[in-house]
């Protein structure tokens, strides 16, 4: 994007009442952020839901010098924005219809290609719940998965230091701009997360704080992974609201259960009860129900077993894929008339018995 372009996209940000899914709407009709501003009013109230306060806005004042202040902020602290049609914007988040008309990133974020998982949760995090969330980033980590999250206290801020640890790109995803660090007694965790990493927001520097911030940025959260794992909820939070956002969104949700009557497992039963996440024990069930494959030297390949004992589901499973050949997760629950967390852990016992095998897409095959 040239500077020019940034300076006209800054502005057409700076509007108020826009928001990002009509200023993408302006930008295809006009051609581009700064025809916006010289187009002729007749024509902008043509645009599906362009209405005359949005019109009235766009040309109440002068939103260059604002755009100007903003330009200036990111060529002095060696920010990258990118805008959502740009080859360097997040792949998967240009797939959201609300997805930021503009990215701020700091930091050595590399996305390319990647396997990015996104994980939130309480704030007042058990111990139980921060031990399984390193263990589950220990375990991805042979697949160079790409840790997102919302820099915040409790399980946010676990799973950007498990990834560290274990030499993993972790995201921080802001809810204000980069002008500024909240919590500040993360900051001490800045350096590390820049290093193998970086920080996202789509909030400019002149952006008021506000708490409502933070559910604006659990989009990006959701938006930028394959799939989102909720690892400690009470029945309440903006990590049900990301889980919510991703399960709209089509992505994999994941929740991890917890006993009955513990009041940070209450969100989480609540996901996998109503059918909106996947059940997660381990990173095991994350890979399967993805279909990643584990190609490292580190695993060793199964071989298949002679007069394998099959248990319960698994003859079920074991013959619809043997009769029907490659299958979805999704079709093999409902022609089994299984629940998707169940097939997930019997594909996972058939593959260690040799028997299955999980492809590219999602797929799976009796071997």
């Amino acid at each position: 994007m040239s500077e020019e372009d940034l300076l006209w996209f800054l502005a057409l940000k700076s509007v108020p009442k826009v928001g990002d899914i009509n200023a993408k709407k302006l930008i295809n009709h006009c051609g581009s952020a700064k025809n916006v501003f010289t187009e002729k009013k007749h024509h902008l109230a043509k645009i599906d839901g362009i209405g005359t306060l949005m019109i009235k806005n766009l040309f109440e004042k002068d939103y260059l010098e604002e755009a100007t202040k903003e330009l200036r902020f990111i060529k002095d602290n060696d920010i990258t924005a990118t805008y959502y049609n740009e080859e360097a914007y997040p792949d998967k988040l240009k797939h959201c219809i609300d997805a930021p008309l503009i990215l701020f990133q700091k930091g050595t974020i590399d996305l390319k290609e990647k396997k990015v998982v996104s994980i939130v949760g309480t704030r007042q995090v058990t111990m139980y719940g921060s031990s399984f969330c390193e263990a589950l980033i220990e375990e991805l980590a042979v697949l160079d998965v790409v840790v997102v999250s919302g820099f915040a206290y409790g399980v946010d801020i676990c799973a950007h230091k498990a990834a560290v640890k274990n030499g993993l790109q972790t995201i921080g995803c802001l809810a204000h701009g980069l002008n500024q660090i909240y919590p500040k007694v993360h900051s001490k965790y800045v350096a590390s997360i820049e290093a193998n990493g970086g920080f996202v927001t789509d909030f400019k520097s002149t952006s008021t704080f506000d708490r409502n911030n933070f559910l604006r940025r659990n989009r990006i959260i959701a938006g930028m992974a394959d799939a989102t794992v909720v690892i400690e909820s009470a029945d309440r939070g903006g990590s049900l609201v990301t889980a919510d956002i991703a399960y709209s969104y089509n992505r994999d949700v994941f929740a991890v259960p917890g006993r009955v009557g513990d009041a940070y497992s209450v969100g989480c039963n609540a996901l996998i009860k109503q059918q909106k996440a996947q059940m997660l024990t381990s990173a095991a069930d994350l890979i399967y129900s993805l279909g990643w494959s584990l190609e490292t030297e580190t695993v060793k390949p199964v071989q298949k077993q002679l007069f394998v004992e099959l248990h319960g589901d698994e003859h079920a499973i074991y013959n619809f894929l043997r009769d029907k050949g490659k299958q979805l997760m999704d079709v093999i629950a409902m022609e089994c008339t299984l629940p998707v967390f169940k097939v997930s852990a019997t594909l996972l016992n058939l593959e260690m018995k040799g028997l299955v095998r999980p492809l590219p897409g999602k797929l799976f095959e009796a071997v």
